[in-house]
C-alpha cells in the first residue's frame, strides 16, 4: 500500500484521516524532510520539531478558510508538504524552486510572508481585525517560538491583543531554542512553567477530557501518548506573565503528542478572545544528530564538500578575541546568534564581558551606545539583514550621540538559499545615508583583521566594517599595515578605466580586469576600503583621463557607487550593483552571475561601457 504522505494532494484531507493514520503520516513527513534536507541542505532541525503541531493544526483548522501565520517561516517544510507543494519538495531553496520561507505567491496556504522573526501576532492580529470588520467568521492562529517572543516586536503584539479582546490563538512553540539556546528573563518564566505544580494539578482532568473527543480512544491515546507525564493544563493565575497581558494561557503541552495536541486545539478554538497555547517541542524531533546538536543542525549545507580556507566569520572572532587579550574595555554583544556571529570562543573566554540579549537587533545597538558612554568599547556582531530592524536605533542612539559603537556587519552581500529576507544588500545604502556614522568594507581577511584591531584601538564613533558569508575570494592582496579612515589602495595599475571595487567585488574586479586585458582595454583596479568618509580625492586624482565604473555587492539605489557619481558630476560613471528589486534565492553563484556580477558579467558591462564612450566621442 502506498504511503499516506503521497496520498495528501490537498490538506483538507488531514482531517479526515484516523489518529493511527495522522501518527504514521507524521513520520513520514519526518522521514521526508530529513531525506531532502540532508541532500540539498535547508532549516532542519526547527522543522522536525513541528511535524506533530503542523498535522494538528491541518486537522482542527481549515487552512482554505482559517489563517494559520507562522513566525520567522524556516520551521514549516512540514507545512509545505502538508499543503500541496510535495512534488516539488525536493526543489526547496534551490534556484527556480520553493522558497525555504512562508511566500504569498506561492501558495494560497502562506497567508503570510516570513524571514525574520517576531512577526506573527502583529499580523494575525492584523488577520482578526479585518475579519471583525469584515463580519466573517474565519479563526486565526499565529505559531511562534519562545525565541521569537522576546522580541519587541512580539511583546507590543501581545500586548495589543490583551488590549483588543478579539479571537485569535497564539500558539507558543516553546524547544528553548531559536538558533543557539535562549536566554533572558522570558526563557525562565516559561522554564518555570514547566516545572511548577501548580501547572500539572489538573493533568488527570484534561487526560480523562481527551477520551471524549472522537477518534481518541484508549488503545491510540497510549500509542500516540509519548510522555504521559507531561501532559499538562494551568488555570487562570497570575503565575503566568501571559495573563497579564490580558490573553487566556492554557499549557504546557507535549508537541510531539497528537491525541493531546488535536484535543487541546479543538477546545481553545471554542473559546472567545485571545488565547497562548504553550506547546513543549524537541528541536530536531525524529534525527538524532539534529536532537543531540541542534545548535549545528539548525540549518545545514547538505550534500556539499566544504573547502577549506580562510573564514571572515572566523577571521572576525579570531581579530575580536586578540583586541580584547590586550583590552579589558572591549566587550561583544549578539542578538541571539553567538554561533552564527563566531562569538562563542569570546564567550567562552570572556563570559562577563559578553552580552547575548536575545532575538532583540534594537535592544542590542541602545544597550551598546550605554557600555559606551559607561566606557567600555562595545561590539555589536549581527547579520546584515537583521541590521535592517534596528535602523532606528543606530540613527538616535548610536550616530546622533557619536557613540563609539563597532558594528560586525556579518552576511554583507548576496547570502543565496534563504532568498530575498536574508540578503544583506542594503546595509551600504542605510550607514551611507547616516551622519558621522562610519563604514569599510574588507575585501579579505587579512584586511578585515586590520580594521578590527586598528577601530578597537581608536574607537571615535559610531562605525560599521561589512564583510559577507564564508571564505573570502580567490584572489588575495597585500595591504598597508595602517588603514587610516578615508584612505584607499590601488590594487592594478591601469590607464584607459577605473573599476572602483567594493569589498568582496575586489576579487572579481580583478578577475574582470585579466579578461578586458585581453581585449584591449586596460583596467586600473582601486578598491576604497573605507565607503564613508570615501577616499573621494584619491579618487578623483586617478580618475583624470580615465573612465570611471563602480561595482558593489549592495543596492545600486542610495549605494556606493552613487555616493561615487554623485561627487564625480563631470564624469560619465557606470554603476554596477543590485538593482531595485528584491533579489530570489537561489545558490550565491548563481544569483551573482544572474545579476551579471560575477567576472563574465562585470567584463562583459564594461566592454559595452567602452564601446558607448568610443561611439560617442
Amino acid at each position: 500500500m502506498s504511503n499516506i504522505l503521497d496520498r495528501i494532494q490537498n490538506p483538507e484531507q488531514i482531517a479526515e484521516l484516523s489518529l493511527e493514520e495522522r501518527v504514521t503520516l507524521a513520520a513520514e513527513v519526518r522521514e521526508r524532510i530529513i531525506g531532502v534536507i540532508c541532500n540539498t541542505g535547508g532549516h532542519l532541525a526547527s522543522s522536525l520539531g513541528v511535524v506533530e503541531l503542523t498535522i494538528a493544526l491541518l486537522t482542527i483548522y481549515d487552512p482554505g478558510i482559517d489563517k494559520i501565520v507562522w513566525d520567522v517561516g524556516h520551521q514549516t517544510y512540514p507545512w509545505k508538504l502538508l499543503t500541496g507543494r510535495r512534488e516539488l519538495f525536493h526543489t526547496i531553496r534551490q534556484t527556480g524552486g520553493l522558497s525555504g520561507f512562508p511566500r504569498r505567491a506561492e501558495s494560497r496556504f502562506d497567508v503570510f510572508g516570513t524571514g525574520h522573526s517576531s512577526t506573527s501576532i502583529s499580523a494575525a492580529l492584523g488577520f482578526a481585525g479585518a475579519r471583525d470588520l469584515s463580519g466573517r467568521s474565519e479563526r486565526v492562529v499565529a505559531v511562534i517560538g519562545d525565541g521569537s517572543m522576546t522580541a519587541g516586536l512580539a511583546l507590543e503584539g501581545l500586548n495589543n491583543a490583551g488590549a483588543m479582546q478579539t479571537d485569535i490563538t497564539i500558539i507558543l512553540n516553546d524547544n528553548a531554542m531559536s538558533i543557539s539556546k535562549n536566554v533572558g528573563a522570558l526563557s525562565k518564566h516559561l522554564n518555570k512553567l514547566l516545572t511548577d505544580p501548580t501547572y500539572n494539578r489538573f493533568k488527570d482532568g484534561v487526560w480523562k477530557a481527551l477520551g471524549k473527543v472522537p477518534s481518541l480512544g484508549d488503545r491510540m491515546r497510549i500509542a500516540a501518548h509519548e510522555v504521559s507525564s507531561a501532559i499538562k493544563k494551568t488555570i487562570v493565575t497570575p503565575a503566568s506573565i501571559f495573563e497579564e497581558f490580558g490573553v487566556n494561557y492554557f499549557g504546557p503541552i507535549p508537541g510531539h503528542d497528537l491525541a493531546a495536541l488535536t484535543g487541546v486545539l479543538s477546545r481553545v478554538k471554542k473559546i472567545s478572545g485571545p488565547v497562548l497555547v504553550h506547546v513543549i517541542t524537541k528541536k530536531g524531533k525524529g534525527y538524532s544528530p539534529a536532537e543531540s546538536q541542534p545548535v549545528s543542525h539548525h540549518g545545514i549545507s547538505g550534500a556539499v564538500v566544504k573547502t577549506p580556507g580562510a573564514n571572515f566569520t572566523s577571521s572576525f572572532s579570531e581579530a575580536l578575541l586578540d583586541a580584547a587579550e590586550k583590552d579589558s574595555t572591549v566587550v561583544a554583544i549578539t542578538a541571539a546568534m553567538p554561533d552564527g556571529t563566531g562569538l562563542t570562543g569570546f564567550a567562552e573566554k570572556y563570559p562577563e564581558r559578553f552580552f547575548d540579549v536575545g532575538i532583540a537587533e534594537q535592544h542590542a545597538v541602545t544597550f551598546a551606545c550605554g557600555l559606551a558612554f559607561g566606557g567600555m568599547k562595545p561590539v555589536v556582531a549581527v547579520y546584515s539583514s537583521f541590521m535592517q530592524r534596528a535602523y532606528d536605533q543606530v540613527i538616535h542612539d548610536a550616530a546622533l550621540q557619536n557613540a563609539p559603537v563597532l558594528f560586525a556587519i556579518d552576511r554583507a552581500g548576496v547570502v543565496g538559499a534563504d532568498g530575498p529576507t536574508h540578503h544583506g544588500i542594503y546595509d551600504i545604502s542605510m550607514f551611507l545615508s547616516v551622519p558621522g556614522l562610519s563604514l569599510a568594507a574588507p575585501r579579505d581577511c587579512s584586511v578585515l583583521k586590520k580594521l578590527i584591531s586598528r577601530e578597537l584601538s581608536d574607537l571615535s564613533g559610531p562605525t560599521g566594517i561589512r564583510y559577507p558569508r564564508g571564505l573570502e575570494p580567490e584572489l588575495r592582496f597585500s595591504s598597508p599595515e595602517s588603514l587610516p579612515r578615508g584612505t584607499g589602495q590601488v590594487i592594478c595599475e591601469g590607464g584607459q578605466i577605473l573599476l572602483i571595487a567594493v569589498g568582496s567585488m575586489v576579487a572579481t574586479a580583478m578577475h574582470a580586469a585579466e579578461m578586458l586585458k585581453d581585449k584591449g582595454i586596460d583596467v586600473m583596479v582601486f578598491d576604497p576600503v573605507w565607503l564613508k568618509p570615501a577616499p573621494v580625492d584619491t579618487i578623483r586624482d586617478i580618475a583624470l583621463n580615465r573612465s570611471v565604473v563602480t561595482l558593489e555587492e549592495g543596492s545600486l539605489r542610495g549605494g556606493f557607487g552613487h555616493y561615487i557619481a554623485s561627487v564625480l558630476p563631470e564624469w560619465n560613471v557606470l554603476n554596477l550593483g543590485i538593482p531595485d528589486e528584491f533579489v530570489a534565492h537561489g545558490s550565491t553563484r548563481e544569483i551573482i552571475a544572474d545579476l551579471k556580477l560575477d567576472p563574465d558579467g562585470v567584463s562583459e558591462s564594461i566592454e559595452k561601457y567602452v564601446r558607448i564612450i568610443c561611439e560617442s566621442s
